[in-house]
This record gives C-alpha cells, structure tokens and sequence, in this order.
C-alpha cells in the first residue's frame, strides 16, 4: 500500500465533481489525489507552495553556508575599495 502524505485526500472524481468546494474544505492543507485508492497527485495551495518554496530557499542557501564555511577566504581591505 502506497503512503499518502496528506491529512486530506479525495479522488480524482470527487475533485472533478467539486473542486472549489473541496479546496476550500482543505483550507490551507495539501489535498492527495487518489487515482484507483493510490496517490496520483498532490494540490498544493498557492500560499502553501510558496512557503515551500521559500523554506526550500533557505535549507539551500544554509547548506551553501556550510560548504564554505572552511575557505578559501580571501583578504580584503575596506580602504582600498
């Protein structure tokens, strides 16, 4: 049996039949979508995705952080600029 990764999911013809009502039910809160009881798809809020994305941004930039926290630096004088 295949994980859903969602506290809410629906069917692919639930969500045909009523999408604005099924979305609005959901919230905030990503909706599995189930094809044959399986997981087809996940829908994503709009204001959820872009918290991802953010979120996903930072663990990035945090990661890049750490790669070149040891060097090489290099030697800059604030004067000279």
């Amino acid at each position: 049996m295949d994980t859903v990764l969602s506290h809410f999911a629906v069917s692919v013809t639930e969500l045909k039949r009523n999408y604005a009502g099924i979305l609005k039910e959901a919230d905030d809160a990503p909706i599995a979508v189930l094809n044959h009881n399986r997981p087809e798809a996940y829908l994503l809020p709009a204001g959820h995705y872009e918290r991802l994305m953010a979120h996903l941004e930072d663990l990035e930039d945090a990661q890049l952080v750490r790669e070149r926290s040891d060097g090489p630096f290099v030697e800059v004088d604030i004067d000279a600029l």
